[in-house]
């Protein structure tokens, strides 16, 4: 009989063993004579086993030194009694993120917990099995029977499980739609935007879930090459980039691209607003030529609409090609103020270098390494197109920059015209 014998044998068995040992012990010259003896008469396995049975009986009685029978299991008792403490303790922690909680959760929450732990095992400890588990819940106030475990484990899925499939897709979209860069707030907030109502805590959980993130900005690299002989306008802002109206604040900066072809410069112009950007401009090289083209095109998106330009303020910072004349010349003749921060202070030029760091976070790292400066121009239209008009911000009231440049101008336009009155 293979293995631990001693747990095969009756409890009976092995007192009559030991008794008939000691009956015909004085009949044969030698003690393992008279366990062979006995072993054979019996079916015990080897007269090995008789004999660990003989001297156990005899430490019990107190005529050998040993551990006794009864102090042996009280040792078993202490250490399974320790292991279960060990493993109660172990499903306390693992089970440690809803117990916390006020509100009892889900059913379907504990039954995915005890189906996800229940072949657990801690090195050299129990298995955790269903019945420990439910028991160490119910008794932390978390009643369920085993049976209602097994009752719900194979059930078809939950009204709340088909609902998170299902957002999930519509998570997977508004994600990949927005150039990947939406956290759970945006996604939310765009999704309830489409009609589609769902808390906010239920999109983190589900991206969570999914390995879905939003973005997160990096170091800003100045870009601003001073021309020191060149005489500048005043700062005409003093850091105050909140206009109560469009057309009154814009700015405008220089960023940079690194392309297998060289460096490529990407120029912008920005209504500070509801921050859209007006002129844009890609070139190879950083010169008067680029910013000019970037603040031609924000002219003419502002008079194509019909808007005066008299208010506006031009705000960028020191570099050279800002403080050209060519670029002091086609402001003015268009009416705009120029204003300009100061050197080395990305406070004084904060808005611009804003725009520049989403530009940078949301599309070109994301995308990168870009072939070309063609590359570049194409992506920046589109990035543009939906920064514009698709792109929730916060600033704006998670709305899109020209949705909110839009209602502005629908407010200004519902207003009735004042009337004179004559005394």
């Amino acid at each position: 009989m293979p293995g631990n014998t001693s747990k095969r044998y009756p409890l009976e068995l092995k007192q009559r063993a030991v008794r008939m040992y000691a009956e015909v012990r004085p009949d044969h010259p030698t003690d393992w004579a008279a366990m062979a003896k006995v072993a054979g008469l019996l079916g015990v396995a080897t007269p090995e086993t008789l004999r660990k049975w003989v001297r156990q009986a005899e430490v019990d009685q107190g005529a050998r030194p040993g551990v006794t029978s009864e102090e042996s299991a009280e040792l078993k008792r202490l250490k399974r009694e320790n292991a279960e403490l060990r493993r109660a303790n172990a499903i306390l922690k693992a089970a440690s993120g809803f117990l916390r909680g006020r509100a009892r959760p889900a059913r379907a929450v504990i039954v995915d917990f005890i189906r996800e732990h229940a072949d657990r095992q801690e090195p050299g400890g129990l298995r955790w099995g269903v019945e420990p588990i439910c028991a160490v819940l119910t008794e932390h106030g978390l009643p369920i029977a085993p049976s209602t475990f097994y009752e719900w484990k194979d059930k078809l899925p939950t009204r709340r499980q088909e609902r998170d499939q299902a957002l999930l897709v519509e998570v997977h979209r508004v994600h990949a739609a927005h150039y990947g860069v939406y956290g759970a707030r945006k996604v939310w907030l765009q999704l309830n935007r489409e009609g589609i109502s769902v808390a906010r805590c239920t999109i983190e959980r589900l991206m969570r879930a999914a390995g879905l993130t939003g973005v997160v900005r990096g170091k800003v690299k100045r870009t601003t090459i001073a021309d020191p002989a060149a005489v500048r306008p005043g700062d005409l802002v003093k850091r105050n980039f909140a206009p109560l109206e469009p057309n009154r604040l814009w700015v405008a900066d220089i960023t940079y691209v690194s392309t297998w072809a060289g460096w490529a410069y990407v120029a912008f112009v920005t209504d500070a607003y509801a921050r859209r950007i007006l002129g844009w401009r890609c070139s190879a090289t950083m010169t008067t030529q680029l910013v000019l083209d970037a603040v031609e095109q924000a002219i003419w998106t502002r008079q194509r609409d019909g808007h005066e330009l008299a208010s506006v303020i031009a705000h960028h910072d020191r570099g050279s090609q800002y403080s050209a004349v060519r670029y002091s010349e086609r402001l003015a003749a268009a009416g705009i103020q120029p204003s300009v921060g100061a050197i080395g202070s990305s406070y004084d030029n904060a808005l611009a270098e804003t725009i520049n760091g989403l530009y940078k976070t949301e599309l070109i790292k994301r995308r990168a390494p870009w072939r070309t400066l063609d590359d570049v121009e194409y992506a920046t239209a589109e990035w543009i197109d939906w920064f514009n008009h698709r792109r929730l911000y916060e600033y704006c009231g998670d709305i899109p920059p020209a949705e909110l440049e839009n209602a502005f101008y629908a407010r200004l336009h519902a207003q009735p015209p004042a009337e004179l009155t004559h005394s």
